[in-house]
Parts: C-alpha cells; sequence; structure tokens
C-alpha cells in the first residue's frame, strides 16, 4: 500500500554505535524474533516489541512514546545441510591448522524485515512493503540489522576483563640468546605439543600450559621452567595479533596482565608480530566456554536420564555465561507466593505497561521483574527446544493447561532451550563492580543484592512499598551483651534478611583422591551454635576498663520465608576455601523454634550499660612493625603515629619521607587531635578482598570495614578488633539487607510467636572449590505435576529443567549453600 507519511520517515537516524537496539525479543516479554508475528523494533529508540494479541507490548510503546514507525523482524531456521563432499565422494581435506570459525547466525537463519507505519493502521502497524525502494528507509533498516544487539551488547561489554600491566612486565629484562628459529617454536621444548605454548619473555624457552588454562590440554612445563628460573612473564604463542595483542600472563602476579612493550620483547627473538596472527582461543574465551558446558549431573542412581518437565513454573533460564549463580536465586524466590503474588498478577503487566513513566522499559525494573515473571511462570516458553542447525531454539505456544506439566515421552532427553534474561541481568548488575561482569559470583551475595535494589526502586513509588515482597525475609536479631564485673546489660536490636551459620568441619579421614572427608552435622546444631553465649574481652563504659562480657544473639522475630546461608568455610592463609561438609537436615524438612530461641529484651531487675555512643574516640592501632621501625630510627613516638596517620598506617617508609618533609612543622610535636570519624568512614577505603574474607566469617560489610580502618588494613588484627567490639556495628551500610540497628522501642518486624515451624521449599546447592567458582542449581518443591501426586522436587540447572531424582535431592541437600524454609 502507499503510506502518506514516507516523508516523516526520511528524518530517521540509523542507531548510533552507543545505543541498544533491542532486535531480538521484547523488552516486556520473552516473545522474540522466531515467534509468528516476530518483533517490532522502533526505528526512534529501538525499542523492541512483540505483537501478541493479549499483550501487543509494540502497540503500548506506540502509543505511549509517540513514535509512529517501526521494523518488523521474522526469523526462520534454514533447512539443515548436510556436509558437503568433494566430486570423488570423499570428505573434504582435514585442516592442516587451526582455526577459529564461528558457527554465524546467517547460516542458519533467514530474516524477513518490513517497515510498518503506525499512523495508518494504529492497531498492529500498516506494513509498507514498498519503503525499501526508499534509500533513506533503507538505509535505517539496515542500521538496526547490522547493528550489535543489545544482548551482545551487554554480553561483550560484561566479559570484557581489565587487564593491566604489572611490574613484572613493565620492568621485564631479557636474557636474549639471539633469533628463535621457526624450528624451536614447533613445539614444547620438553614434550612434543604444538598447541597452547606459552614463550618465556625473558631467554625464549617455549613450554606447554597448565591444563586449566589451555583447554587442549598441556603437561605445565611453562610453569615448570618459572619455578626453575623464577622468569615470571610469558605470552601465549597462538593469540599474537598484527596488533601486538595478546595473552600475556605473569606467574608472580599469577594472573593475565598487559606487556605494552610486546612487540619489542618479541623482536629480540627474531619474531615480527606483523606476520602473525591469532590462531588459538584466548584464556578468556576458553573461561566462557568451560563455564558454559559445567554441568551438574542429570541422571538418576539408575544410571537413567532424569526426565525433562515442563509447563508454568518449569521454564529454565539459559545461561548467559557464568550466570548460574543468578538463575538459581530467581527460580527460587519466583517459587515463593509473595513474589507470584506480587508479579505473576494476569493484569499487573499490562497495568505496568500503561502506566510506567520510564521512556525504555530495558531501564524499568518493575518492567524487568514482570517479564521475568511471565518468562518463569506462565509456561509459554516451557517447551522442548526445537533443533536448527545444531543449536536450539525455543517456540512459544497458549496451549498449556493451567498447573500441568508436561513430560516429554522420547527415550532420549529433548531440554528446552531456556530464556534469556539478559536485559534483566544488564539491569540489576548495572553499576556493580561484581555483577556487571560475566564472572561467576556468590549466590548468597546476589540474593541480598536482589532484595536491597529492588527495595531502593520500591521506595520511589508508594503503591510498591506496600507491596514489598521481599519483607518476608525480614527478622531481628536480639544481642545481649552483659558486663560480668558490674553485671549492667545492654540491648541492641537488628534487622537481618538471612540467617548465616557457620558449619564445623571436624575431619573424619582422607578418601581415594587424598580429599578431606568431614563428619556429618546437623542443621539445628549449627543455628543453636550462633545463639550460645559467648565470653569477650569488653571496655565497659560503667566500669571505665576493660573487663570481661558476656555476649548472646536470639531472634527478636522469625521471618515468613527463613533463609540461611551455610557458610562452609576455612581459612587457609586468610583465604576462604569452600569444604564440602555434609548437613542433616530434620525429619520431614522441618525446623521449629521455641521458647529458647527468641529474645524478651530488658527484663525485671536489669540494669542498663551507659550509651557510650558519644565517647572520646581513640587512636587506631598502630602498625606495630612501621612503629619499632620508626622508632628505632630515633623518632619521638609522637611523631611517628602521626607520620603512619598521614600516610595510610601501613608503610614505614612513606612514613619516613613524611616525617623529612615536615619536621619544621610548628605543631609536628602537638597531641594529636582526633576527629569524631578518626579510624572510621574517614581513612582510605579498605583492601575489598581483605573486607570479603571478613564478611565470609560471617560479619557485615560495615563492620568489616571499620575494623580493618582501625588497625591499619591487619586483617589478623581486624579479626580480633571485631571480636573485642562487639558491639560496634561499624559504619552505616547503604544497603538494607546489611544488619541495621534498631534505637529505641521502634517496632520489630516479623512474627514473635513461639513455637513457629518451617518446611524447606527450596534449596540451592553448589559445586566448586570456592562460592566465586563452580556451579550453582536450585531444587524447588512443586505440587504434584501430575493430578493426585505428592509434592516433588524439581532440579533447575539453567535451562534444564528436570524431575529430581530422590537419593540425589538427599545428598546435594546435605550440600546446600542456601536453604529457603517456608512458615507452616
Amino acid at each position: 500500500m502507499s503510506c502518506p507519511h514516507t516523508d516523516q520517515i526520511s528524518h530517521l537516524q540509523q542507531p548510533k554505535l552507543s545505543q541498544s537496539v533491542h532486535r531480538e525479543e521484547c523488552t516486556q516479554c520473552f516473545d522474540n524474533q522466531d515467534s509468528p508475528d516476530g518483533i517490532d523494533v522502533c526505528l526512534v529508540c529501538f525499542n523492541g516489541g512483540c505483537l501478541g494479541q493479549t499483550r501487543h507490548h509494540a502497540r503500548t510503546h506506540v502509543q505511549k512514546s509517540g513514535h509512529r514507525f517501526t521494523l518488523n523482524i521474522k526469523r526462520t531456521p534454514k533447512p539443515a545441510s548436510s556436509p558437503q563432499r568433494s566430486g570423488d565422494g570423499e570428505p573434504p581435506a582435514k585442516m592442516t591448522k587451526l582455526a577459529i570459525a564461528e558457527e554465524r547466525e546467517e547460516d542458519k537463519y533467514e530474516w524477513v524485515t518490513t517497515v510498518k507505519c503506525w499512523i495508518c493502521d494504529s492497531e498492529k502497524g500498516a506494513e509498507l512493503p514498498d519503503a525499501s525502494s526508499n534509500p533513506k528507509i533503507k538505509a535505517v533498516a539496515d542500521g538496526v540489522m547490522q547493528s550489535m544487539s543489545s544482548a551482545r551488547q551487554s554480553e561483550v561489554k560484561a566479559w570484557e576483563e581489565e587487564i593491566t600491566p604489572c611490574e613484572h612486565t613493565l620492568t621485564l629484562e631479557q636474557i636474549v640468546s639471539g633469533h628463535i628459529p621457526a624450528s624451536g617454536l614447533a613445539h614444547c621444548n620438553a614434550c612434543d605439543l604444538k598447541d597452547n605454548l606459552w614463550l618465556c619473555l625473558a631467554c625464549g624457552t617455549l613450554g606447554c600450559g597448565r591444563q586449566q588454562w589451555g583447554g587442549t590440554g598441556g603437561n605445565g612445563h611453562g610453569l615448570e621452567h618459572f619455578q626453575a628460573s623464577q622468569h615470571p612473564v610469558s605470552v601465549k604463542l597462538g593469540t599474537i595479533t598484527p596488533e601486538g595483542s595478546a595473552d600475556v600472563y605473569c606467574y608472580l602476579c599469577d594472573e593475565s596482565k598487559e606487556d605494552p612493550d610486546l612487540a619489542k620483547h618479541l623482536a629480540a627473538f627474531g619474531i615480527n608480530v606483523q606476520t602473525l596472527s591469532k590462531t588459538e582461543k584466548s584464556m578468556t574465551e576458553l573461561n566462557i566456554e568451560q563455564n558454559l558446558k559445567y554441568d551438574f549431573s542429570l541422571t538418576g542412581d539408575n544410571g537413567k536420564a532424569l526426565e525433562p518437565v515442563f509447563g508454568p513454573g518449569l521454564t529454565g533460564l539459559a545461561n548467559l555465561g557464568n550466570s548460574c549463580y543468578m538463575a538459581s536465586v530467581l527460580q527460587t524466590v519466583f517459587s515463593l507466593p509473595s513474589f507470584q503474588m506480587r508479579y505473576n498478577d494476569s493484569n499487573q503487566p499490562r497495568r505496568h505497561a500503561d502506566t510506567c513513566s520510564v521512556p525504555l522499559p530495558a531501564d524499568c525494573l518493575e518492567c524487568q521483574m514482570l517479564k521475568v515473571a511471565d518468562g518463569l511462570l506462565s509456561g509459554r516458553y516451557s517447551h522442548p527446544a526445537q533443533p536448527v542447525g545444531g543449536a536450539t531454539t525455543a517456540f512459544t505456544t497458549n496451549d498449556i493447561p493451567p498447573g500441568e506439566g508436561l513430560q516429554h515421552p522420547s527415550p532420549t532427553p529433548v531440554f528446552q532451550a531456556g530464556v534469556k534474561p539478559t536485559s534483566f541481568k544488564a539491569l540489576i548488575g548495572k553499576g556493580h563492580e561484581e555483577f556487571a561482569t560475566m564472572r561467576q559470583q556468590d549466590a548468597e551475595e546476589f540474593f541480598t543484592h536482589l532484595i536491597t535494589v529492588l527495595r531502593r526502586d520500591g521506595q520511589k513509588y508508594k503503591e510498591r512499598i506496600e507491596q514489598d515482597p521481599t519483607t518476608v525475609f525480614t527478622y531481628a536479631t536480639e544481642q545481649r551483651l552483659q558486663c560480668t564485673s558490674c553485671d549492667k546489660v545492654r540491648y541492641r536490636t537488628d534487622v537481618m534478611d538471612v540467617v548465616s551459620v557457620a558449619v564445623p568441619a571436624r575431619e573424619k579421614g582422607k578418601d581415594t583422591d587424598g580429599k578431606s572427608v568431614y563428619e556429618n552435622v546437623q542443621l539445628t546444631e549449627c543455628i543453636d551454635h550462633t545463639l550460645e553465649p559467648e565470653g569477650l574481652e569488653y571496655a565497659c563504659p560503667s566500669c571505665r576498663r576493660n573487663v570481661n562480657a558476656i555476649k548472646q544473639s536470639k531472634f527478636a522475630s522469625f521471618p515468613e520465608v527463613l533463609v540461611v546461608h551455610a557458610k562452609k568455610f576455612q581459612l587457609a592463609n586468610w583465604v576462604p576455601a569452600k569444604l564440602d561438609i555434609p548437613v542433616n537436615l530434620p525429619e520431614n524438612d522441618e525446623l521449629q523454634f521455641t521458647e529458647r530461641h527468641l529474645g524478651r529484651g530488658l527484663q525485671p531487675g536489669e540494669l542498663e550499660l551507659p550509651n557510650d555512643a558519644v565517647a572520646v574516640p581513640s587512636l587506631p592501632q598502630f602498625n606495630e612493625a612501621a612503629m619499632a621501625q620508626l622508632e628505632g630510627m630515633g623518632f619521638p613516638t609522637i611523631r611517628c603515629q602521626k607520620a603512619l596517620l598521614a600516610t595510610g598506617n601501613n608503610d614505614a617508609e612513606a612514613a619516613m619521607e613524611w616525617l623529612f618533609a615536615h619536621m619544621e612543622d610548628p605543631d609536628i610535636d602537638a597531641p594529636i587531635q582526633i576527629s569524631a570519624s578518626a579510624g572510621g568512614a574517614g581513612g582510605p577505603e579498605p583492601n575489598p578482598e581483605q573486607v570479603a574474607m571478613l564478611v565470609d566469617m560471617g560479619f557485615t560489610t560495615a563492620q568489616a570495614k571499620k575494623a580493618l580502618r582501625e588497625t591499619g588494613g591487619n586483617a589478623e588484627r581486624a579479626v580480633e578488633w571485631l571480636f573485642n567490639h562487639p558491639d560496634d556495628i561499624g559504619e552505616e551500610s547503604a544497603a538494607p539487607v546489611a544488619s541495621a540497628a534498631l534505637s529505641g522501642p521502634a517496632q520489630v518486624p516479623g512474627i514473635k510467636e513461639v513455637p513457629t515451624r518451617y518446611k524447606l521449599v527450596g534449596f540451592i546447592s553448589h559445586k566448586g572449590p570456592s562460592v566465586h567458582s563452580g556451579h550453582y542449581v536450585a531444587h524447588i518443591r512443586k505440587k504434584g505435576l501430575k493430578a493426585g501426586e505428592g509434592d516433588e522436587w524439581v532440579l533447575f540447572n539453567d535451562e534444564k529443567v528436570v524431575k529430581a531424582d530422590g537419593e540425589s535431592v538427599n545428598q546435594l541437600k546435605q550440600l546446600a549453600y542456601l536453604y529457603f524454609f517456608c512458615r507452616v
């Protein structure tokens, strides 16, 4: 048809490199370009909208934004083609050189695009088949199709690593022995391996890599050369490009580094980077590949494959690369009634889509939470994946009756493709130094981050505060401190969301591989241990001296949903390592709390300790080694203290330089004036790794930071400081999920009824030596998948959703990292 509005299209511009183009799927649901109606991409802001009869997010966007032109995109799979053969029927010649050939989407799919005018048809847009003849319209449409999609843009940005030089690459000294002949670069100097080769940039020795880094295997001869020579810097030969970039590894730093003079260092061995090309995958590429393949067993005890299940509430989340920590948390929280009622109201998506004040749905947390809820709970995307050229794709349908789970009859399991929460991940991690990346993260940390962000977003809208689904996790603890000298007490109430319990490691032997085997521990024992009284040294404000005190924690209230974080760590050289300690749950997976677990506050006859909140602040603990070195040089103590305070309380040499520069200061020997923030938030920012280590031991982030500031960044002394200051909650934390003290008679959230009983409804398990690596999966208790059946456990392993095997559930339950209990 002829459109009278084509002159208005001439004002449209192609997308800029910085703009997100949502051409793969709708920004408000998971309908995508594979859907029968395709996706409409706005030609002004490049938002993607679906054309479904009940949702019609494309039409809603047009009506709200006033943007009247869209590009409809439909994608269909190409017919599978058989491998090409030569004329004599033989397969093509085997490649003699490693090539990196990426499977391209254009080889698997065909696209049909049509420009639409919504002025001509305000209901579904009028297709303009002759629009391609207009050079301006064609240029804009081509720009949309050729641009990097928003999903790919987020993925690439998140995978980018900030690799910087180190002192060893910047001060590299080469022991040049002349040009290395081509034969000397053909294989490892110590074995016959020809791939995954690392060249020592100091002496030119060529060694094979370690298997965990090389992907193709390795005997570790590069590492052995470093251990023998202490030459720290090596380059992976197959990753060198003509631009002079490559994988450079520093063994002393034990991480990837940048060598700004790589071309010069290679030239010393007669290697010209201009003549080289990349022939092997980089470590980042191999890391992506490895984490996408990391898998839990999907077979039962009888060796048979576990049965895939499909239907409402049984939709998988495709792994975006190290995203299993997020997937396991989302599956668990969206199985809870509070999240289902809040985000899965059948009218809610339309209502919010019509009134959302955020210009782009991809930037609205409410839109993205509704999108995830629809994707996981509706069942519209929970179907066996369709093979496409060796890959799989999902399709949508509305044919599944509510509440029914479908089992696949094929003896060979066919899993679903799962929905891809790309836009949600980009938004929830925006601005966060860890969750914005594609690195593996701690599931418990992500859970607390998620509810913190939801609360922060909800505070902007009064109606959302009243519907906050995260309040089900909130409870309070009562901290009681009693001086054993004057018998006076202090009570403090902290609002919490997670019960973190330490799991004792009681080794009972070694397995056949020499790995430690630990005794089973009762979960009730771990919880009770956190409520036991403990003695400590305390600066009593009433006695005005250091005394012994008794500290005890109890519940001040109980949550609707109890989240238990099982901390199975052991500190080795102050680095927390995860231990596989079996934890036994009570019979029927139930927990019960009684009067002995509940605190009742100040009791008759108890006298309160005076408030020492306005006490004069004291000097921090000075670095003992630095103080001794400075005083040994003859400087007065007060000058040494001032110098350390001015230079970070850590380095004697820096303090000495400060002293020489300030010898003539008129107040150099005056008493130190301490502000109220001394040793607190005004000090240098503590080391994030040390903060994380203390948090892993059960302290809050605020407490950890203050302890490190008070002790000059010394982690061991910080631990001692924390145990000696049990009543100090640290600086105020911006995150509502962290411990927050309640002063005065403020209302305590949660339930105070006892006995209170809980039933296990889900748990998140983890495989790997650290919570920041390996793989997470979720087990969720579902009502009978078939009519008349009782509760069953379902395993959510990224996009794979299967009926869990009974014995494996019990085993993984013992090794769970996060437990979710609902109050009965």
